[in-house]
C-alpha cells in the first residue's frame, strides 16, 4: 500500500514528489519512458525564477529529480497500462508492477499534436520531428522548416539556428504569437525567414524529407519549400486516455480540477499541463504540483484521523 503515487516526472510530478517526500509520504513516481517530461527537451528555459542566465530543461529536471530522491521519492521507469479509480485504494497497473495507493497525483502532461497531413507519419524520425533539442544536431548546415507561431515554435526555431543554415517559420497568421522578446530575436535573426499566412499541406521526400508543400491561407496558392527536415509545434493533446470514463474531463480532454487540484474523484489530484489551460509553463506546473501534494497529504491525514498542519507561505 503506497501513500501516494505520482504519474509523470515533469516539473509538476517531481515537485509533487518533493513536497510529498518532505511530508514523509514516501512517494512513488512512475515516470513513463523518459524522465523530465516535455520540459527536459527544452533547449533553454529563461523565465523560471532563480536562473538569471537561463537553464537547460534537462539540467533543471535532473536537479528536481535529485531533490525528490533526496526526500525519499522512488522513481520508477515504467509505463502505466491501466488505472482503476472506482475503488479505494486506487489500483495502478504498470508494465512491471501493480500499485495500490491511498492517493494519486496525475501529472501525465501533454503530447505534441500532429499536423495530420500526408507524409507526416511516413517521415517521422526521418526528417519529421517534434523536438529541436533532441534532433537539431542532425541538421548542421541544412535547411529546416518550423511549423507554428507560439512560444515553443519560436524558441525552438532560435535553437535550430545553432545548427541549420536556414530556418523557415511557417505560420497560419501574419504575426507570431510568442512572447515579444522571442519574436524580436527570431525576426532579427538572419537565418530565420517567416512564411506568413501559410499552412503545411504535405511533407515531401523519398527516404527522408526533401521539402514541404504549403498553401497560402488567404489566396489558396500552393508552393514547395525545399528543406531537409520539419519541426512541428502546433499545440498539444493531454495524456488522459487512461482516465476517460473515470474522471471528469473537459471537451479537449484536460482533467478538470478546482483551485486546490482536486479532481472529480476524492483522493485523486491533477497538476501541470494535463489540467492547465491558461499558461503551460514550468512555473505554473511547479505551483500546481506543490498544491496537489499538500492536498494529498491532507486527504491522508483525514483518513487517518490526525491533524493536518497549517500551511504558511
Amino acid at each position: 500500500m503506497e501513500q501516494i503515487v505520482i504519474l509523470g516526472s515533469g516539473p509538476a510530478g517531481l515537485t509533487a514528489a518533493i513536497y510529498a517526500g518532505r511530508s514523509q509520504l514516501s512517494p512513488v513516481v512512475i515516470s513513463g519512458n523518459a524522465l523530465g517530461g516535455q520540459a527536459a527537451s527544452s533547449s533553454e528555459i529563461e523565465n523560471y525564477p532563480g536562473f538569471p542566465q537561463g537553464v537547460s530543461g534537462l539540467e533543471l529536471m535532473q536537479a528536481m529529480q535529485q531533490q525528490a530522491e533526496r526526500f525519499g521519492a522512488r522513481i520508477e521507469m515504467d509505463e502505466v497500462q491501466e488505472v482503476q479509480l472506482q475503488q479505494h485504494p486506487f489500483l495502478i497497473k504498470a508494465s512491471a508492477t501493480a500499485y495500490e495507493a491511498k492517493t494519486l497525483v496525475i501529472a501525465t502532461g501533454v503530447s505534441p499534436r500532429s499536423l495530420n497531413v500526408p507524409g507526416e507519419a511516413k517521415f517521422k524520425g526521418r526528417g519529421v520531428s517534434y523536438c529541436a533539442t533532441c534532433d537539431g544536431f542532425f541538421y548542421r548546415d541544412k535547411t529546416v522548416v518550423v511549423v507554428g507561431g507560439g512560444d515553443s515554435a519560436v524558441n525552438e526555431a532560435l535553437y535550430l539556428t545553432r545548427f541549420a543554415s536556414k530556418v523557415y517559420i511557417v505560420h497560419r497568421r501574419d504575426q507570431l504569437r510568442a512572447q515579444k522578446i522571442a519574436q524580436d530575436r527570431a525576426l532579427g535573426n538572419p537565418k530565420i525567414e517567416p512564411v506568413w499566412n501559410s499552412v503545411v499541406t504535405e511533407i515531401l521526400g523519398d527516404d527522408t524529407v526533401t521539402g514541404v508543400r504549403i498553401q497560402n491561407a488567404r489566396t489558396g496558392e500552393e508552393s514547395v519549400v525545399r528543406a531537409d527536415g520539419m519541426f512541428s509545434y502546433v499545440g498539444n493533446i493531454p495524456n488522459t486516455q487512461l482516465f476517460k470514463g473515470q474522471l471528469a474531463l473537459d471537451d479537449q480532454g484536460y482533467v478538470l480540477t478546482d483551485r486546490a487540484m482536486h479532481t472529480s474523484v476524492p483522493g485523486v489530484f491533477a497538476a501541470g499541463d494535463v489540467q492547465e489551460r491558461v499558461l503551460k509553463q514550468v512555473a505554473t506546473a511547479v505551483g500546481s504540483g506543490a498544491i496537489a501534494a499538500m492536498q494529498a497529504e491532507e486527504f491522508i491525514a483525514g483518513m487517518e484521523g490526525r491533524a493536518h498542519p497549517q500551511r504558511q507561505a
